[in-house]
């Protein structure tokens, strides 16, 4: 049974105005998040500084992939539908060369990949394309993504100016961040939502107005 028939079952009234319908299916979301990156480059600190605001300097390299959630509602200034409640299930995955066949495996079903780079490490940043070939290789098409040069604190290896312009030849969202000082770890996970937000109200979002008398299983015919 739809969800549609489920909501017109349950009311007297004929039609629903866009909004109004809209706002009873969707208000609330859960997507699930991937973060990827090279071993070292905070993935983990950024995930517990999100999710828990803790953050560690005795962090050990991730074996295997890890997880948390959290809730967070978004502003509806900020999104094309009614303020949203969503639920974020976010992936630590290993960057090291020896958990890519396991870690590839969660690409699969994400609804957002999270690169993260260190910015003292211009190696790191050097295989955002070498994760982005992958995450092409084995996510969804039209998985969002976005781009994170993480440590913002320490002393910068790589501008922010030319990873900016990596990101908008890509069309990939960027931040630079600090788990150690928590800079712009909420707001890239708020922009990951947003995005995703958007992007699902577009696909999913009903026609304005719904004749349930298709929904009847005995047809009659419309005044």
């Amino acid at each position: 049974m739809t969800i549609y028939k489920l909501l017109l079952e349950k009311s007297d009234v004929h039609s629903y105005n866009k909004r109004e319908l809209f706002t009873k299916m969707a208000k609330n979301e859960l997507f699930k998040l991937v973060i990827i990156g090279d071993s070292g480059v905070g993935k983990s600190s950024l995930l517990l500084r999100f999710a828990d605001d803790q953050y560690s300097d005795s962090f050990i390299s991730t074996i295997g992939v890890d997880f948390r959630f959290r809730t967070v509602t978004i502003d509806p200034s900020d999104v094309k539908t009614t303020p949203k409640t969503v639920k974020l299930q976010i992936w630590d995955t290993a960057g090291q060369e020896r958990f890519h066949t396991i870690t590839s495996a969660y690409y699969r079903g994400a609804d957002g990949i999270i690169i993260v780079y260190d910015v003292t490490s211009p190696e790191s940043f050097d295989h955002v394309e070498e994760w982005l070939t992958e995450v092409d290789r084995y996510a969804n098409k039209g998985t969002s993504k976005l781009l994170i040069g993480n440590k913002a604190d320490l002393e910068k290896r790589v501008d922010y100016e030319t990873a900016l312009h990596f990101s908008e030849a890509l069309d990939i969202p960027f931040l630079e961040t600090s788990a150690k000082t928590s800079t712009n770890v909420e707001a890239a996970f708020i922009t990951m939502a947003k995005k995703l937000i958007n992007s699902r109200t577009l696909t999913e979002r009903p026609d304005p107005t719904i004749d349930i008398c298709k929904f009847k299983s005995k047809p009659k015919k419309c005044c």
